[in-house]
């Protein structure tokens, strides 16, 4: 068998803080094993985990690697009004007029992700 994605590494200033807002935008959570000043924090969700590790250098290019959110209960534009009001920032907006496309938004570090359209979206915009 192949080798499996055991969980998405983030560089980040603060471990603890940005797994916990993942944790919120995730409706998962922090590790029981983690706490706030581990330079490693888990974060534990439905589908990879998200491992946060503190390192000295701040973010200063465009990510290379960036996740795809797709709302699971509600609508793309509720999950990003939601993420909004956890204190993400709309980056770029690429919702088009007929339902489609996508929101980049950045998490409180300014580490871009994506929120696309959920599969009843989808289905009903084909």
């Amino acid at each position: 068998m192949a080798s499996l994605v055991r969980h998405v590494t983030i560089d980040c200033a603060d471990s603890y803080a940005l797994a916990e807002w993942w944790a919120k935008a995730l409706d998962g959570k922090v590790s029981d094993e983690d706490s706030p000043g581990d330079p490693e924090v888990l974060v534990e969700s439905a589908g990879v985990g998200l491992l946060f590790i503190r390192v000295p250098e701040g973010k200063t290019l465009k990510n290379r690697l960036h996740l795809d959110l797709q709302p699971q209960d509600r609508t793309r534009d509720e999950e990003v009004e939601r993420l909004l009001a956890l204190g993400a920032t709309l980056f770029e907006d690429h919702r088009t007029p007929d339902g489609k496309g996508w929101a980049t938004l950045t998490d409180p570090e300014g580490n871009e992700f994506c929120v696309e359209r959920s599969a009843a979206e989808r289905i009903a915009t084909g």
